[in-house]
């Protein structure tokens, strides 16, 4: 019993608690590269075994600079008693993440373990009012991997 509550507290146990992300999700939010829009979706695949997540966002030029797309790729799978992320995107990032929801069921959220001479990462999603979340992904430096700092931040909201 004490184990399985430590793993509830811990991790994501079923991917079904995933459930209220899933669907087609639409946004505007601010990044290191200004203001920017997308969308992104979340759907169960493999009969229910993993999740994927696919990710498309634009940023307009800002001071002469060229207009950027991101697109990026997470599949969400179980592994053992901890639910583990694999990410990749055209900027050639792949980022294997540990995680983890809280107590309430509000807040799901996705960290990078600490690697040598790599930055870490954590991606947060946080549940509003229903079909609103806010999406927060930040960077933490390779000499202080507990020192995140805010990279993209913004608000969604669940397309009928």
């Amino acid at each position: 019993m004490l184990v399985t509550i430590l793993a509830l507290l811990l991790g994501v146990q079923s991917l079904d608690t995933l459930s209220f992300m899933q669907g087609k999700w639409i946004g505007e939010g601010t990044s290191e590269m200004g203001a920017g829009a997308g969308y992104f979706t979340f759907e169960p695949d493999l009969a229910g075994k993993i999740w994927v997540r696919r990710n498309h966002a634009e940023y307009p030029g800002q001071n002469g600079a060229k207009p950027a797309v991101h697109d990026d790729l997470m599949i969400v799978y179980l592994d053992g008693a901890s639910t583990r992320a694999f990410y990749t995107d055209t900027e050639g990032h792949v980022i294997p993440y540990v995680v983890s929801m809280s107590a309430d069921e509000q807040t799901v959220t996705f960290i990078s373990e600490p690697q040598p001479k790599q930055p870490r990462y954590r991606l947060t999603y946080v549940r509003l009012e229903p079909g609103r979340m806010t999406v927060t992904l930040e960077m933490a430096q390779p000499d202080h991997p507990d020192q995140f700092s805010r990279i993209v931040e913004g608000r969604v909201r669940k397309t009928p």
